[in-house]
């Protein structure tokens, strides 16, 4: 939720009623909690609403009707306001996106090891090191590639197995 308020007050967006009054943001908290509470979660694929309560609450557009013949102009406003920065928002979510993927693939090489190819193995994966962290080396190796499956699979010298 903090992520969700830190986005919305720094979108810098100006929401206006009909009267051209701008909206301060603490106005305008119960709409966010209520899209929080409303919207579908990946991890658990269900609202925070029905995870909670174990029932959704009625959205303003349940109770908007197509054949209503006076909407108060306020109620137009918003919803009008509403949908742009719904739009706004997945404009700037999909160029997010599409610079984070330029940035990746610009920067992203698959390595191409081969086998019998001498490489270096982090120290990160070993537990069983003796001596204070400070004290040992980032790298251990060089290495020879015996396999190369997902992870590689390296020849250590003496009595040690091979790690992968």
């Amino acid at each position: 939720m903090e992520d969700i308020l830190r986005r919305f007050c720094a979108c810098g967006m100006e929401h206006k009623d009909h009267e051209g009054y701008t909206h301060d943001w603490v106005t305008l908290l119960p709409a966010v909690q209520l899209a929080y509470n409303t919207s579908q979660h990946s991890i658990t694929g269900k609202t925070p609403a029905l995870v909670e309560k174990g029932w959704n609450p009625l959205l303003p557009v349940d109770h908007l009707k197509k054949n209503l013949l006076t909407i108060h102009p306020t109620a137009k406003d918003f919803h009008e306001m509403w949908n742009r920065d719904c739009e706004t928002a997945a404009k700037c979510i999909a160029e997010l996106k599409e610079d984070n993927k330029s940035r990746w693939d610009k920067s992203h090489m698959e390595p191409d090891f081969k086998e019998g190819d001498q490489v270096l193995a982090s120290t990160l994966s070993f537990n069983n090191l003796k001596g204070p962290n400070k004290m040992r080396g980032s790298f251990l190796g060089p290495f020879t590639i015996i396999k190369l499956i997902g992870k590689m699979q390296l020849n250590f010298p003496g009595n040690t197995q091979s790690f992968q």
